[in-house]
């Protein structure tokens, strides 16, 4: 039987480029996202290997559609990629306290929910959990988006030390800027794009596909040491943390 793996926020972007790379290599493998069209869209684009369910991560209550979809196979990779930059109204506490529990929802609290239900799942020995952060995570500048990515490198410090006596291992990718994805939504403008070029030391901004590769890395038998880790891929943005 193939490997199986399952995205989350597989839809687009990284997710999708991710789903894709994994499919190649011969996985099964399941996307998780809220929005039905887009999924189906993408797993015309992945192929045969792939499914979809449509579950809001932020509910408990949906949860039980993922691992339904699992059917008790073991779960050999599992990538938490859903997320967003969320924009709030802080002119008001009330609206702060919004914004900040939007952000952790959207960002930590779709992984940990995803991570623990598909826990006694995760292949042993050898099961890969894999988080998606953000640059923002180590040098600011997004408020509670950065606050709750940051917040994954907790996380997966827990769960590399919790499970590595099982023979699974839990890293966390930090992707500095990263274009053909919909997490400017319309926010980037030309000056933008350029300064976020000129802060890298490659001279280009990233694709999901170089997020992918380090999927593929971590997910291989070349990433079967590596747990525990925060690894940066940024063309140089923000070095050596």
């Amino acid at each position: 039987m193939a490997r199986l793996a399952v995205i989350s926020g597989g839809g687009t972007g990284i997710g999708r480029a991710t789903a894709g790379m994994l499919a190649g290599e011969g996985y099964d493998v399941i996307i998780v996202g809220r929005r039905p069209q887009v999924l189906a869209d993408a797993v015309k684009w992945i192929g045969p290997q792939a499914s979809a369910v449509t579950a809001d991560l932020t509910d408990p209550e949906q949860l039980p559609a993922v691992v339904d979809a699992v059917a008790g196979r073991a779960v050999d990779v599992l990538v938490n990629n859903a997320g967003a930059y969320l924009s709030g109204d802080d002119s008001m506490l009330a609206g702060v306290a919004a914004w900040w529990r939007a952000n952790l929802d959207s960002n930590v609290l779709t992984a940990v929910l995803l991570t623990e239900a598909l826990r006694p799942l995760l292949r042993r020995p050898g099961g890969r959990i894999i988080l998606t952060s953000s640059i923002a995570a180590q040098r600011g500048g997004g408020g509670p988006y950065s606050a709750a990515k940051a917040a994954l490198h907790g996380f997966v410090l827990d769960l590399a030390t919790e499970l590595g006596a099982e023979g699974v291992t839990a890293n966390v990718i930090s992707p500095g800027y990263v274009v053909d994805s919909e997490f400017f939504a319309g926010r980037m403008t030309p000056e933008g794009h350029r300064r976020r070029i000129d802060a890298t030391l490659v001279n280009r901004p990233g694709e999901p596909s170089d997020i992918a590769e380090t999927v593929r890395w971590l997910a291989g038998p070349g990433g079967g040491y590596v747990t525990g880790q925060i690894i940066n891929v940024n063309g140089g943005s923000v070095l050596g943390r």
